[in-house]
């Protein structure tokens, strides 16, 4: 019997620990056959002892090698040049890609033949086995990330009365039936790489840019800071009816939940694009990458038909209580404009989501008697306290003559405004006298955290 290696033939002398490389990239790729006592010149030395051998590969291949691929290996002793020596053979694996447990599906730990060797793996290529494998469902396919950590995702569990053990992440996708951890499990994790850019302009376009924002981590993470930075910049205006006053927000609290779960729950992940959150003063913008699932329509949304393109992510915001039922999100968010002459539009194209929530406190100039920088609606239907704040967002830096020329309002007025703000800690005052002047705090602590 003659041998020599090719792309489905592998030689060695004896056992060594680079047989586990050899059998991960034989599984990667088309199978094929390892004969242990055979040198690489196609020389029979034979193997003293072929059981223990056998029980060395054995032992290996199940300890070092996820996942399992034991039932894809079958050991022959046959007999050449009256010598004894082993073959293996190695079946192209169904759960691919098969990898060194101590490297992780990273391309130091899976390896692929070419030609006559065994080649660490791409990325692209390991990507490419999982759809294979696992299918073009992201959140069922397996991480590449395996060295995951949830401290948010068990934080909130915990304050529902939750468990997030190991049985639980099986039940719901989180880890597979190889005890992998899925991409469901990645978008859940400390270390998603998947984030939501938010923006706010001072205008109705984005030539007047005020300040920006990442946030990144756990989705359950994403989630509570850009509600936390939607919340904030939305403000209240005050309107009277006889000595009743009422308070009214620019955008209702639930159509800014629903919008924001909207977005992060239906999203395409195997897209790299982040969620955009755009916030300007008419309006609201979320746009999500991935367009509709399940080939709806926009006719079909609006009647409420849901199709989930991350089915288990759904399960998991809905066992968290963070959705109460599917397909409803959109009503809610319409039904919240009920009673507001303006209402949310929603777009929709092959690629991408968007939903616009209008601004129920915004009067467009044309609507309104201009003075200077502020409308007639800013300074009679909003508090004076609110127009300050306003103003002070959009120039930071101000002196108490420049809100009285802007805002037209008496020197006390001016002044008994500013204490107020003070006092609050929304301002801070620099200097004395005439060259007094007053900074933003929100501002100031906006530019020290993006540094």
């Amino acid at each position: 019997m003659r041998f020599s290696e090719t792309e489905t033939v592998e030689l060695k002398s004896e056992y060594t620990e680079d047989i586990k490389k050899e059998i991960i990239a034989f599984a990667n790729t088309r199978g094929g056959k390892i004969y242990i006592g055979v040198e690489d010149n196609g020389n029979v030395c034979g193997i003293p002892d072929s059981d223990f051998t056998i029980q060395q590969v054995s032992n290996a291949a199940r300890d070092s090698i996820r996942p399992d691929i034991t039932m894809s290996l079958r050991y022959n002793i046959i007999t050449a040049d009256k010598k004894q020596i082993i073959e293996i053979e190695v079946q192209c694996g169904t759960h691919r890609p098969y990898y060194l447990a101590a490297k992780g599906l990273r391309p130091e730990g899976v390896f692929v033949r070419q030609g006559t060797s065994a080649v660490p793996a791409s990325d692209t290529a390991i990507r490419q086995m999982i759809k294979e494998t696992d299918g073009d469902n992201y959140e069922d396919m397996r991480s590449l990330n395996q060295n995951l950590t949830f401290v948010k995702a068990k934080k909130e569990f915990e304050l529902r009365g939750l468990k997030l053990g190991q049985p639980q992440m099986k039940s719901l996708g989180i880890i597979d039936g190889d005890g992998l951890y899925s991409n469901l499990a990645l978008l859940l994790s400390d270390q998603c790489p998947h984030i939501i850019k938010a923006a706010t302009f001072s205008g109705t376009d984005r030539e007047s840019f005020h300040d920006r924002a990442e946030f990144g981590g756990s989705l359950l993470q994403q989630l509570e800071d850009a509600y936390a930075y939607m919340n904030l910049r939305n403000s209240n205006s005050a309107s009277f009816d006889g000595l009743l006053r009422i308070d009214r927000k620019s955008y209702p609290d639930t159509a800014l939940r629903e919008a924001l779960l909207n977005a992060v729950v239906h999203r395409d992940y195997s897209i790299s694009a982040g969620t955009l959150l755009g916030i300007y003063s008419d309006r609201m913008e979320i746009v999500s990458v991935g367009g509709l699932a399940g080939g709806l329509s926009y006719d079909d949304i609006m009647l409420g038909v849901s199709c989930s393109r991350n089915e288990k992510l759904a399960g998991v915001f809905y066992r968290l209580r963070l959705i109460e039922s599917y397909g409803t999100g959109i009503g809610r968010i319409m039904g919240a404009y009920s009673n507001h002459k303006s209402k949310p539009l929603i777009q929709v194209s092959p690629g991408a989501f968007k939903i616009t929530l209008p601004d129920m406190n915004f009067i467009s100039p044309e609507n309104s008697v201009c003075t200077d920088n502020f409308t007639e609606y800013d300074v009679k239907i909003k508090t004076k306290e609110q127009v300050l704040q306003e103003l002070f967002m959009r120039k930071a830096v101000l002196t108490r003559a420049e809100i009285e020329e802007y805002l037209g309002f008496s020197a006390s007025t001016a002044v008994r405004l500013l204490n107020s703000l003070l006092q609050k800690g929304l301002i801070k005052s620099k200097g004395n006298g005439k060259n007094k002047k007053y900074i933003c705090s929100f501002n100031e602590q906006l530019a020290m955290r993006n540094e």
